[in-house]
């Protein structure tokens, strides 16, 4: 029967809001869903990068004999012989293209040979000669190098104040004036970054397989790197095993990849060995926080200081906007957030998980709850006490803002003890600790296509990609309500710059920007097929949207995700290990589109923060400038053993004024505070204040040993 408006089964809407299981879970566990190393085009080749083994200085020589005697070596590109390049906004792009090295890691050659072994060995096999000069790599306060740029990350403003808060806060009767310290962290996606490029030169065609996190975007790079049109690049990312932001952004592997296919005239794989990613694919960078925060004995807040400290390259600057969140919390009139940032010999930052909120909330909310100690005063409470009636940067109305019902909801779910004394079960310590979480609702432009089949079925199109956050299944769910279909009857086709364009997998905002869009171009067919008289022609009807002036159109409304975290911890007094014994989080996030998919992006976030908090960190060796910490043995994210039955909750939020489908970014919120719940817990059952992530035993073990001081690092607490 022909899908006409009088077929469209109503009952089949109930598939949005439903936890329906990923669309694609059997062809991963069965190892049938292709990554883009795992692409097995004829005569394929392999590439094996060569990092410089210096932190700062030049290429001098690069001896590839030896390497070229190496059976099946096809080549080794160098700056010497490597083609040019175009222009492009990403000077990371720009590999072996001059003798420079900003810093230990940098790609200074690649060696391309029949297979992977063969690349690898061609590649130890290249002699680099170097002219080194000094480097540093060490962030401090007081660097010589610092200065306040113009925009963070996200374009906000790196300055802003209101009020007089140097005043409020001398005059404020309980105060707090704290330091907090946040290591470099890496993403470490299960699936490292890789790219398969296959340059057809009778077509003049690139296309490229790439673990990314939007083909969109690397279609219109490599076009530009490399001269061509972009209708003559095809980029496909079927299937992305994560990226946690370093794959929102095109990366060196890729470029290599298509220098060595068009030079070798054959398709040709470059996939990064894991230690290789510290130094290329991006990082969080380290950040230094003061935080001041001046109340009155009721816990009203009158003064906030939020100054970040950070690092950047000498190639592109990023700037962390980890104070930020601080402009949307608490209500207080008096406030100053700023950030400095200094050009170190170090990879260049990048993206991970909620940048910016991370480490601005783990300062802000570990702040808050010393404010509460000082107080008196349930951390709880004190929250409820500061909450906002409208954002206090802006002054806008927020289009909706339950931080206090995740509040409540949070602490009776969990039972949250108040201040109640932590209690001892032998050699342990047990402490419950809390801390609010929040995250902006960002939409980008997006376009979608849906077709009608004779045959009853659906084909929607949009360039999305899913990175592992089910973003396949929650699409279709989508279509199949807006054309009141059964969620069967509907194929979705992603991860293809061919298809309608759309934005990277990133800031949370994938499910509201593809979805509006693949929301719209189902309505249009909707409309086109009611309109439409008998069986369907033999080519079906098609509509498209694009979302382009809708998603554009700036917002009256401030808009934001919130929540709330809560955990219990033990410490072993004999050991100084801290290990988290329950962690609840409850989150605000408009309409959850697909309960399955969003705990499991949830609980991914919260476990994320579990290892900010204990394990994670990245070691900038000051000598020879690089990461000391380069792989899963040295780098020690959560292992199961490490996490224990985590709860994701959420209240149901019903917000008109975010798209049509109500709903806010779900995959990065749960990150978000929960290392400072850990933080506090962990204060909350040892009695002392520890300011420097991550609280790693030995750590611990000091503060518990050592004398009474403020903290781990001896500057001042609460004053």
């Amino acid at each position: 029967m022909s899908p006409t408006s009088a077929t469209l089964d109503t009952a089949a809407r109930t598939s949005l809001g439903a936890p329906v299981p990923r669309r694609e879970a059997h062809d991963k566990v069965t190892g049938s869903a292709r990554y883009a190393a795992e692409q097995n085009l004829p005569r394929r080749a392999y590439g094996w990068p060569v990092p410089a083994t210096i932190a700062r200085g030049r290429i001098t020589s690069v001896d590839t004999a030896a390497a070229l005697a190496l059976p099946g070596v096809l080549g080794v590109l160098t700056p010497y012989d490597a083609p040019r390049l175009g222009p492009s906004d990403d000077p990371t792009l720009q590999v072996l293209q001059d003798l420079r090295v900003p810093h230990r890691g940098w790609h200074v050659a690649l060696a391309v040979a029949d297979t992977l072994e063969g690349a690898r060995a061609a590649a130890d096999a290249v002699r680099v000669g170097y002219e080194t000069e000094p480097h540093d790599v060490t962030l401090r306060e007081g660097h010589p190098g610092l200065y306040t740029p113009e925009e963070v990350n996200g374009g906000y403003p790196a300055h802003r104040e209101h009020g007089d808060p140097d005043a409020a806060f001398a005059a404020a009767p309980v105060r707090v004036d704290v330091r907090y310290s946040v290591p470099p962290l890496h993403n470490h996606a299960m699936e490292p970054h890789a790219a398969t490029a296959d340059w057809d030169a009778a077509r003049g065609h690139l296309t490229v397989h790439d673990s990314c996190q939007g083909t969109t975007v690397v279609r219109a790079v490599l076009a530009g790197l490399f001269r061509l049109p972009q209708e003559r690049v095809t980029v496909l990312a079927e299937h992305v095993g994560g990226g946690f932001g370093s794959k929102g952004t095109p990366r060196p592997h890729l470029v290599l990849a298509v220098m060595a296919s068009r030079h070798c005239g054959r398709p040709v794989t470059v996939a990064l060995p894991r230690q290789h990613m510290a130094a290329i694919v991006g990082h969080r960078a380290p950040t230094l926080h003061r935080v001041r925060l001046g109340a009155r004995p009721d816990g009203a807040l009158t003064s906030l200081t939020h100054e970040v400290t950070t690092h950047t390259s000498q190639v592109r600057e990023f700037v962390e906007q980890a104070a930020v969140p601080a402009r949307v919390m608490y209500a207080v009139q008096d406030s100053r957030t700023t950030h400095r940032v200094t050009a170190l010999d170090v990879p260049t930052p990048s993206w991970m998980r909620a940048p910016g909120e991370t480490p601005g909330m783990y300062a802000l909310e570990s702040a808050m709850d010393e404010l509460a100690d000082a107080l008196g005063m349930d951390p709880v409470e004190l929250r409820v006490r500061n909450d906002a009636a409208t954002e206090p940067d802006s002054g806008h109305p927020f289009s909706s803002r339950h931080l206090v019902e995740c509040l409540r909801e949070g602490a009776t779910r969990f039972g949250w003890p108040g201040r109640r004394p932590p209690r001892r079960e032998g050699p342990l310590l047990v402490g419950s600790g809390m801390a609010a979480a929040t995250y902006p609702v960002y939409i980008a432009p997006a376009g979608a296509r849906a077709h009608a089949r004779p045959d009853g079925t659906y084909l929607v199109e949009v360039n999305a990609t899913d990175i592992g956050t089910g973003a396949r299944t929650v699409l279709s769910q989508i279509a199949a309500d807006a054309l009141g279909v059964p969620l069967d009857a509907v194929a979705l086709s992603l991860g293809n710059s061919a298809l309608p364009a759309g934005p990277v997998a990133g800031g949370s905002a994938g499910t509201a920007s593809w979805g509006w869009a693949v929301h719209d171009a189902c309505t249009a067919l909707t409309d086109r097929l009611a309109r439409h008289h008998g069986p369907l022609p033999g080519t079906g009807l098609s509509a498209s949207a694009d979302t382009t002036q809708s998603a554009k159109q700036k917002s009256p409304y401030a808009r934001h995700a919130f929540g709330a975290h809560f955990a219990e911890v033990q410490v072993d007094t004999v050991t100084g290990e801290a290990r988290v014994r329950r962690l609840l989080g409850v989150f605000a996030a408009g309409r959850i589109l697909n309960p399955r998919t969003a705990r499991s992006q949830f609980i991914g976030g919260m476990v994320m923060g579990l290892g900010m908090a204990l394990t994670e960190h990245g070691t900038l060796d000051p000598a020879f400038g690089d990461f000391a910490e380069r792989d899963l043995a040295a780098y020690h994210v959560p292992v199961n053993a490490d996490v224990p039955a985590i709860e994701a909750h959420w209240i149901e939020e019903h917000d008109k004024h975010l798209n049509p489908m109500g709903s806010k970014g779900i995959g990065e919120i749960g990150i978000v505070g929960a290392a400072a719940a850990i933080g506090n817990a962990v204060s909350q059952a040892t009695g002392r204040r520890l300011r420097q992530l991550p609280l790693t035993p030995d750590r611990i073990l000091t503060a518990l040993t050592g004398p009474d001081t403020p903290d781990d690092t001896g500057r001042p607490g609460p004053v």
